[in-house]
């Protein structure tokens, strides 16, 4: 059957239907995951669109997931993190959700005083496990959606659960149906997909949600869970590790609408950002990320990645305040006690600070030969040079007009006779055996040493 695709303008073949291969023994993937080698990635060069969806945001799981791999957050904590949040998603919520646990009584607490704040964004949600005793807490606490775990590989089904496919799908489906009794959107987390058999469980049990969001008209959302970062986005890369075949497929063959796609990704190999990049490129709407990427292991997407991968993709921030990811970076330092390495990408202390004297010389005339973009507009964090044995004139001169915030007419140039003196310092000490770099009050200390008087004219042209 032959039917036009509104959205190609084009003729295309009805899809086929998939029916669930309900094997004996589990599929297992072996040639690529040979457990006693780095698994593999193989090609068939099938390629599919690019389906760019109108509408993409980001989702956060902070507080479920990125929460398991930290020391417990307060309730203070969660509330204050969860405005930040809230800042930096801006009033059209491109931080649309966000999802809570409900086992503890301080897992409530928090949830409560997360909605007494009326933010109308991030919107709470929940995560349970797939039982009747979980949908009655989520009832209980009063949210629209929670999400629910439906591992989907056959490690899971078969050697976990011990359960076959047909067993684990007829399961999932009745705690689906549960959750719709209630009045509940379900938010279905197919645990593994990355390992998991597309076409013979993935697929059909994605299309038997469609069949229950058309007979109860509550969306049924799917969040495509690569929980082992094996997800790769090479062009003709074969299932399932496929992150573009595996948006296409569920949107294309079980006509999963992209509002309800959402991928959730870990970044075992490296590849976070980059994965749920290209499932906004290819039809999912939703990234689920982690403030600071904590999670599990690994860790999760940086929600603070994603917020800048959308202004890179849309061309407009749409009203984020990216100040609040700098704010988010020094609350989990000072509040949470959380150490964040320091070159980390928009967050970490040294993310767009230079060492190298050639730089520094360079940033000295024009910081945007060095500096990824206006980061002191943008973030609220200025560039900087970190002064050591590789500096040089233009290093110190330039940490001098940064820290003194001097006006252009008023910068330092590399021979001025104070930054003379200051680099003879420094080389001495290196020359003595020192293999730290100089903190901002040694600096401070040398120019007050060598000529306290300038101390005095920089504070007072930094004032003006």
């Amino acid at each position: 059957m032959i039917v036009f695709n509104d959205k190609s303008n084009l003729l295309e073949d009805s899809v086929y239907h998939y029916e669930l291969q309900d094997v004996k023994e589990p599929k297992l993937y072996r040639e690529l995951f040979n457990y006693e080698e780095i698994p593999k990635v193989a090609f068939n060069n099938r390629h599919v669109p690019m389906n760019m969806p109108e509408e993409i945001w980001m989702t956060d799981t902070t507080f479920r997931d990125g929460q398991q791999s930290t020391s417990p957050f307060t309730v203070k904590q969660i509330v204050d993190l969860y405005k930040l949040m809230a800042r930096l998603g801006g009033e059209k919520g491109l931080v649309r959700q966000s999802e809570f646990f409900i086992y503890s009584k301080k897992d409530r607490e928090a949830l409560d005083a997360c909605r007494a704040t009326g933010l109308k964004y991030p919107e709470i949600t929940t995560w349970i496990r797939a039982s009747e005793k979980d949908f009655a807490l989520v009832k209980e606490v009063g949210v629209e959606e929670t999400g629910i775990l439906v591992s989907c590989s056959d490690y899971h089904i078969f050697k976990k659960m011990n359960l076959t496919r047909r067993q684990a799908l007829d399961k999932y489906l009745g705690i689906v149906k549960s959750a719709l009794s209630y009045g509940i959107r379900p938010r279905c987390h197919f645990e593994d997909i990355t390992r998991a058999d597309f076409y013979g469980f993935v697929v059909p049990f994605a299309s038997e949600l469609m069949r229950l969001t058309e007979e109860s008209g509550i969306p049924i959302k799917i969040r495509m869970c690569d929980t082992m970062g094996f997800g790769v986005t090479f062009p003709g890369v074969t299932l399932p590790r496929s992150v573009q075949g595996i948006v296409y497929g569920l949107h294309h063959y079980a006509g999963v609408p992209h509002d309800m796609l959402e991928w959730h990704g870990h970044n075992d190999f490296y590849k976070a950002v980059i994965n749920a990049s290209t499932a906004w490129l290819y039809g999912a709407s939703a990234a689920n990320c982690s403030l600071l990427g904590i999670g599990e292991r690994t860790g999760n997407c940086p929600l603070e990645a994603m917020a800048v991968e959308y202004a890179s993709l849309r061309g407009t921030m749409d009203g984020m305040d990216f100040t609040a990811i700098t704010e988010i970076a020094r609350y989990f330092e000072k509040e949470i006690n959380y150490a964040v390495p320091p070159k980390t990408p928009f967050v970490g202390r040294a993310f767009n600070s230079t060492r190298a004297g050639i730089h520094a010389d360079g940033m000295l005339k024009d910081e945007e030969i060095y500096n990824i973009f206006d980061t002191a507009k943008i973030l609220g964090r200025p560039a900087r040079v970190t002064v050591n044995k590789t500096s040089g004139l233009a290093g110190i001169a330039f940490w001098i007009n940064d820290y003194f915030k001097l006006p252009e007419e008023h910068r330092v140039e590399k021979s001025d006779p104070l930054v003379c003196m200051m680099k003879a310092a420094v080389d001495a000490e290196y020359e003595e055996g020192r293999n730290s770099s100089f903190g901002d009050d040694e600096l401070l200390n040398l120019i007050y040493a060598i000529d306290s008087r300038r101390v005095r004219e920089f504070n007072y042209y930094g004032l003006q």
